[in-house]
This record gives C-alpha cells, sequence and structure tokens, in this order.
C-alpha cells in the first residue's frame, strides 16, 4: 500500500507543477485538442497583425463577428496624422481571420477625416 502511494506522490506533484504552466503556454482543452481563441485574444491577435503588415496602429475595432471561415473585423487606423488631429487621415480596413485568429487578408474600405462623421441622409438635401 505504501508502494501505491509513492508511485502516486510523484505524479501528483508533478502534475501540479506542469498544471498552472499548461494555462499559460499550451492551448488545449481537457481532450489535448487545439483550442479556438476567444474573442479578446482574436481582436488582440488581428490589431497586431495588421500593424506589422501595414506599418499602421489600429486606434479601434469598429466592428466584429465570428463567421463560418473565422472572423471578420472592421478596424480603425490612422493614416496621415496632420494638424490639428481633426484633420488627420483615418482609414476602415475590413480584416478576415481564420478560426485559430490568424489574418487571412484585409482591405481598405473606407478613408476619412478624424473630425468628419458619416453622412446619414434620409433623402434629398
Amino acid at each position: 500500500m505504501s508502494n501505491t502511494n509513492n508511485t502516486n506522490e510523484p505524479q501528483d506533484s508533478q502534475e501540479s507543477q506542469d498544471s498552472p504552466e499548461s494555462h499559460t503556454t499550451t492551448e488545449t482543452d481537457n481532450n489535448g485538442k487545439s483550442r479556438r481563441p476567444g474573442p479578446m485574444e482574436v481582436l488582440r491577435q488581428a490589431r497586431g497583425q495588421l500593424a506589422e503588415l501595414t506599418g499602421m496602429e489600429a486606434e479601434s475595432v469598429s466592428s466584429f463577428a465570428q463567421t463560418e471561415e473565422g472572423w471578420t473585423l472592421e478596424v480603425e487606423v490612422l493614416e496621415l496624422e496632420r494638424v490639428p488631429d481633426t484633420m488627420s487621415l483615418m482609414a476602415s480596413y475590413q480584416v478576415e481571420l481564420d478560426p485559430d485568429g490568424q489574418l487571412t487578408g484585409y482591405r481598405r474600405v473606407r478613408r476619412y477625416e478624424r473630425g468628419r462623421a458619416d453622412a446619414h441622409r434620409s433623402g434629398g438635401r
């Protein structure tokens, strides 16, 4: 009986040592399968990947949705800084990511001055 306890103790202590590390460094579920990133992880990854590719930092994410193919985001970036700041040129980029949060494509969908609101017209002028 003491032999069984001795056998289990090292395993238990090994599991407890590995346990915190496995939660922070590996992304697997209880069955050992890869875990999909959550929404906040996807947002961070998308902003970082877009900045790396374009050289422009994301200022905000104005749209975010999970799709059958992965994720779609609309990200606002500063394209050209001007003085005063309200005259700076901003752009909206549509960003596509796979289910694991890896960027698969992006495109600029709109460019505008920071100080201008979208025109919402309900008819003629």
